[in-house]
């Protein structure tokens, strides 16, 4: 576990369905929150207006994001591929310029991400990633593409991040912390289901694993078929804890 206390956090994305979760697990852990959203949903974050710091504006302003993540330990990034802006990219880009040298950061995505080509994905889900990235160009809603280089340029980085996969997401009380794989394939996963609340609590305990730094989990509910037909095998290398992916949560 990380040995650094994590006393402020800056939660980027902070007015959308996973971001607000994330918001209500960091508070209940006493840290201090910075939420980003953009300025039209500040209006989302009534319930904690005076609980935390709101700092609105685009998210991938880079000004927005120095301003926000300073002096802050960590940083949950919700990696929205919103518009055709570079909204993921850039967004991924400036916390990785301005975040703190030892901050944790923690982002998440869809299955669609792969750090090493090793994932293996069912013909329907590969179906479905062309079919929802073809649409988005069309309507020129969101990037798909963007998603990736975002993940890719944080690959790269020798920063302290961690990428968060998340499978389709469900609504509901908590099951716990999500179990999870370093590949999208393992039969570990074959359920393809998270409460979103869950998604939020991993992301929020990840802050505190020193084990998933530069790791790229797939992450599925502990109380998923596939979780528990698989307890304890071994194939699930940790177990902490609507949009459906590919696509991610937007703010």
């Amino acid at each position: 576990m990380n040995t650094n206390r994590i006393r402020k956090i800056c939660i980027v994305g902070a007015s959308g369905k996973l971001g607000t979760y994330m918001v209500g697990h960091a508070l209940d852990r006493g840290y201090e929150v910075v939420g980003v959203c953009r300025e039209r949903s500040v209006p989302k974050l009534a319930a904690f207006a005076d609980r935390i710091t709101i700092v609105p504006g685009p998210t991938n302003d880079r000004e927005v994001i120095r301003k926000a993540v300073a002096g802050c330990d960590g940083v949950l990034t919700v990696l929205a591929p919103w518009g055709v802006q570079q909204y993921s990219s850039g967004t991924a880009q400036a916390v990785l310029d301005y975040a703190e040298p030892n901050a944790r950061l923690v982002f998440s995505c869809g299955w669609h991400i792969s750090r090493d080509g090793k994932d293996q994905y069912s013909r329907r889900f590969k179906a479905s990633v062309r079919i929802v990235t073809w649409l988005a160009r069309l309507v020129r809603a969101v990037e798909i593409d963007d998603q990736v280089e975002a993940c890719r340029r944080i690959f790269a980085s020798d920063r302290r991040w961690t990428v968060v996969r998340g499978s389709d997401l469900e609504e509901g009380e908590s099951q716990g912390l999500p179990v999870w794989s370093r590949h999208v394939g393992d039969p570990v996963l074959a359920s393809n289901l998270t409460r979103r609340v869950d998604f939020a609590l991993f992301m929020v305990e990840a802050l505190t694993d020193d084990t998933l730094i530069r790791e790229a989990p797939a992450i599925v509910g502990r109380r998923t078929p596939s979780a528990l037909a698989h307890d304890g095998d071994g194939r699930s290398p940790g177990t902490l804890g609507s949009m459906p992916s590919p696509i991610a949560d937007t703010p």
